[in-house]
C-alpha cells in the first residue's frame, strides 16, 4: 500500500518521467536518495512498468491509423478471458488490451499505417482466432486528448465549413 508521499511521487513521475530524483526531491521534499530507491523498488515490483514519450503523430506528417476494436469471445473453462488475452497481447499491432463489461468482452487499440492494414489485421489475424465470436472496428478520426494531455492547443481552431439549408 502506498503512503501519501509515494502516491504523489508516482503521480509526478507519470506526468513527466524525465524528472531526475533531484528535481523530484525539490517538488516533494523527499531526499533524492529515497526517491532513487523507491523508483528501483517500483520497477522491480512492476509498479513502474516502462517509460514512454507521448508523441502527437498527427504533427509529424507520418501516416498512422488507430482503431478501437470491440471483441466478443467465448471464455475458456478454467482460464476465463486470460488465455485469449495472453495470446492477443503478443501481436505488435495491439497497443492496448482491456477486459470490458457490457456488450463486448475485450477492447483493443490497434495501430497500422493505413485503414487497410488495420482491416487486414482484423480479418486475417484477429477474427479467425479460436474463441473469437465477433469484432466491431471503430477508426479513430482525430485525437483531442490522450493520457490526460490535450493534443489540440488553444492556438488551434477547427475550421468547419458553413452548412446552409
Amino acid at each position: 500500500m502506498l503512503n501519501e508521499q509515494d502516491h504523489r511521487l508516482l503521480k509526478l513521475i507519470a506526468e513527466d518521467c524525465r524528472l531526475t530524483p533531484e528535481e523530484l526531491s525539490v517538488q516533494t521534499g523527499l531526499t533524492a536518495e529515497y526517491i532513487s530507491k523507491r523508483i528501483v523498488n517500483w520497477e522491480k515490483e512492476k509498479i513502474i512498468v516502462g517509460y514512454q514519450p507521448m508523441i502527437n503523430w498527427a504533427r509529424t506528417g507520418e501516416e498512422k491509423v488507430s482503431a478501437l476494436i470491440e471483441v466478443r469471445v467465448l471464455p475458456q473453462r478454467g482460464y476465463g478471458f486470460d488465455k485469449i488475452a495472453k495470446r492477443l497481447q503478443k501481436f505488435p499491432e495491439i497497443k492496448a488490451l482491456f477486459l470490458m463489461s457490457g456488450g463486448y468482452d475485450l477492447s483493443l487499440l490497434i495501430e497500422g499505417k493505413t485503414m487497410q492494414d488495420v482491416a487486414l489485421f482484423v480479418a486475417e489475424k484477429l477474427a479467425p482466432l479460436e474463441h473469437v465470436q465477433s469484432t466491431a472496428t471503430h477508426f479513430v478520426l482525430r485525437r483531442y486528448k490522450q493520457d490526460g494531455v490535450a493534443l489540440l492547443g488553444e492556438e488551434e481552431t477547427i475550421q468547419r465549413l458553413v452548412v446552409s439549408p
